[in-house]
């Protein structure tokens, strides 16, 4: 199963920049998606004419017109879809998972965009709720034992390899030791493994997010905020991790680079 997760920052705009294009040629099993930003309508209409259009398409749209929004496109028809992480988050376009049939094994793939947050302010205090509700969702495909995998924007750099200008950035959302602790529990108290990291090796990067701005890019002043954190049982299928990092500026076609893993069935 090859699986990739790509913030697009709009599938609209990602469509007009060439990424329905670098989606295909990648030749995914499964595709996640964030930012989505679109009905499901407009989703639809964005993949017409592509690999894409006759698959099956999990989605949870944002409440707020043109915002947030994450899905799940797959090759297989899914056994189940949920989109609902918690109540609080019911509407929030934030989460959806989609169990995906891989020859004998259904697999839990959900696609998750965290909030970007912001310290010491209520944006700050949702965005850990959140977080906590991802948690115990986690805690759940743990104790069943699943082949489970959370792909997405997390808005959260684990370590000081995961940021370039890591001591700029201390106290602020995103690089808070507060954040980082929920994803030090996905690993030691549920057993998830970041994949991208073990395959890939030590840091610093690679980087999936760069500032439109500047030479934030030509620079690699970046963030690796993009994952693929697996169960224990999958991540033991994980064979290959890389990062679809464009090769100019002027080939972007979203501000994030897509996270790309290969589980071996």
């Amino acid at each position: 199963m090859l699986l990739v997760s790509a913030n697009v920052n709009g599938i609209r705009a990602a469509v007009r920049r060439g990424g329905i294009e670098w989606l295909e040629a990648a030749a995914p099993d499964v595709v996640t998606l964030q930012e989505v930003r679109a009905d499901d309508d407009q989703l639809r209409a964005a993949l017409a004419g592509t690999t894409f259009e006759g698959w099956h398409v999990a989605h949870a749209p944002g409440e707020a017109k043109g915002r947030a929004g994450v899905a799940v496109l797959s090759r297989h028809e899914p056994v189940e879809v949920r989109t609902v992480l918690s109540e609080e988050f019911a509407d929030s376009g934030r989460w959806v998972e989609s169990d995906v049939p891989v020859g004998d094994v259904v697999v839990t793939v959900a696609s998750a965009y965290v909030h970007t947050g912001e310290a010491r302010t209520p944006r700050q205090e949702e965005k850990q709720r959140f977080l906590r509700a991802v948690g115990d969702r986690l805690g759940e495909w743990s104790a069943q034992g699943r082949h489970a995998v959370l792909t997405g924007d997390l808005n959260i750099a684990h370590t000081v390899d995961d940021l370039k200008n890591w001591k700029g950035n201390q106290g602020k959302s995103g690089f808070l030791p507060e954040e980082q602790a929920h994803l030090d529990g996905w690993v030691d108290t549920h057993g998830f493994v970041d994949v991208h990291r073990v395959l890939h090796g030590a840091g610093p990067g690679p980087y999936t997010w760069w500032s439109w701005r500047g030479k934030a890019f030509d620079n690699d002043s970046g963030w690796r905020i993009d994952y693929q954190i697996a169960s224990e049982p999958l991540a033991r299928r994980a064979v290959r991790a890389e990062v679809g990092r464009a090769a100019s500026y002027a080939e972007r076609w979203s501000d994030h680079a897509p996270v790309v893993v290969e589980y071996a069935f």
